[in-house]
């Protein structure tokens, strides 16, 4: 929802544009007059054609490129690396159609279906979204551009599984590679440092204490958990990390993938699903969450209000602007203070490229340049989490150290675990709707499980 990626991670409820308007936004594209995609079964060095790596050899370029990378830091980051690549490469002019998770989400299946789409794109993760458009043969494969580029050495396995599918879409997490991440993401708890000592608590080491900070935070008045679920999938987020302090890890990779055997009717997610219900019983979140906007909360905490908020780590440039050093980060803690990290979160958005583009080469180019060591230490300038030599950077204490060592430290301890609406092509629409009846009482633990099981078995029976 990475959401959006999650990014944002997960689909968000569509904000509904003019088709005409999405099809002459493609229309920005280069002509339609492409050559063959690279077949969609192809492995690394399986193009027809070799690759070719150097971008100022072909000739006058333009290139559309659709993201969605509209917040501050987001926005800082990609208009810093743009400027860089088109002064280092004058003939590849780069036009760019910025938009927000939701109105990408829109309007992206329309532009890929058509004769003359956007030669890159950020393509969620999820078998609604990139799964999808694999299966329709619409993103080329990247194999020999990982291999030409050395993406397999820059990135490790654990990443790039984020962006691979079967070449008939069908297989979620192996396969070719559709595309490369520059952010890594992780779901955690953000907190006003300031509002905690008011309170007279620390930052919460267990689970228990965590519970213990909400329940002392609403009886001193305070908001104590911050959220917005009007878009219906924050709560996919809050969910998965109430989900994951009870169910093993394993089982919730399983399902988030998509794989035949695993289910949602186990007492575990039972049990995580009453947490998450007594939550609301106990006025732990903010008043009329549902129907307040994911954008209304986050920047409600930035003003104050809000002990705690779960969210993931793309808010951090936004919320250390407005917070200042009163904003802390921290992985959701265990049951208990020693447990192995366990967290919702992989990678931001990948950049993919369209198979009609007919500057496959140009395109690669872009997105290494967005992608590479270089790029990483700019991420880093603007707030951002770079996905890769994470480990390698400076950052000054504070929120912005709390998210790198957090980071590093649920994947150096193989602790992340995809997002949950990655399970399905409607899955995010299932769970985000199921979530919203579970949080309003319209539906019972057991129900809300129900309906997930029944999205998940329909799809996994019929998946070959």
């Amino acid at each position: 929802m990475i959401a959006p990626k999650r990014r944002p991670r997960g689909a968000r409820a569509a904000l509904a544009l003019l088709a005409a308007s999405a099809l002459a936004l493609a229309g920005c594209a280069p002509g339609s007059g492409a050559p063959p995609a690279q077949p969609s079964g192809a492995r690394a060095g399986a193009s027809a054609t070799p690759v070719n790596t150097d971008p100022a050899s072909l000739g006058d370029v333009t290139l559309t490129v659709w993201d969605q990378e509209v917040r501050g830091g987001q926005a800082a980051q990609m208009e810093r690396l743009n400027a860089a690549f088109q002064a280092k490469y004058p003939n590849i002019t780069l036009k760019r159609v910025s938009r927000s998770f939701d109105d990408l989400t829109t309007t992206l299946r329309l532009a890929l279906s058509g004769n003359e789409p956007p030669d890159v794109v950020e393509a969620n993760n999820g078998r609604s979204s990139m799964g999808a458009f694999v299966k329709a043969g619409q993103l080329r494969p990247l194999d020999a551009y990982a291999e030409a580029y050395g993406w397999k050495e820059r990135y490790p396995e654990s990443v790039l599984k984020y962006s691979r599918y079967s070449a008939d879409g069908k297989v979620f997490g192996e396969g070719n590679l559709y595309g490369l991440p520059q952010v890594g993401e992780v779901v955690g708890i953000f907190y006003n440092s300031a509002k905690l000592t008011a309170l007279g608590v620390s930052p919460p080491r267990t689970w228990a204490e965590f519970e213990a900070a909400l329940a002392k935070a609403a009886a001193a008045g305070e908001v104590p958990l911050q959220f917005g679920n009007l878009d219906k999938w924050p709560a996919v987020h809050v969910f998965g990390t109430v989900q994951s302090r009870g169910v093993p890890a394993g089982q919730i990779g399983a399902l988030a993938f998509g794989r035949k055997g695993a289910s949602w009717n186990t007492p575990e997610n039972v049990r995580a699903a009453e947490q998450l219900v007594s939550w609301v019983d106990r006025g732990y979140f903010a008043k009329g969450f549902n129907g307040q906007g994911y954008d209304a909360a986050w920047q409600a905490f930035g003003k104050g209000q809000g002990v705690f908020l779960i969210a993931g780590t793309w808010l951090l440039a936004d919320l250390r602007e407005a917070l200042g050093e009163r904003l802390g980060f921290m992985l959701p803690p265990g049951v208990t203070a020693g447990a192995p990290p366990v967290a919702t979160g992989g990678t931001g958005l990948p950049f993919a490229i369209t198979a009609k583009s007919p500057h496959p080469d140009a395109a690669a180019a872009y997105i290494d340049f967005i992608t590479n060591a270089e790029a990483m230490k700019v991420l880093t300038d603007t707030g951002n989490l770079p996905v890769a030599d994470t480990g390698e950077q400076t950052v000054p204490e504070g929120a912005q150290r709390d998210v790198f060592t957090a980071f590093s430290t649920v994947s150096g301890k193989d602790g992340l675990v995809p997002y949950l609406d990655y399970a399905t092509p409607t899955f995010a629409d299932t769970l985000g709707a199921a979530l919203q009846d579970l949080l309003a009482r319209k539906a019972s633990p057991r129900e809300f499980l129900a309906t997930l099981e029944k999205d998940y078995k329909t799809f996994a029976e019929s998946n070959g």
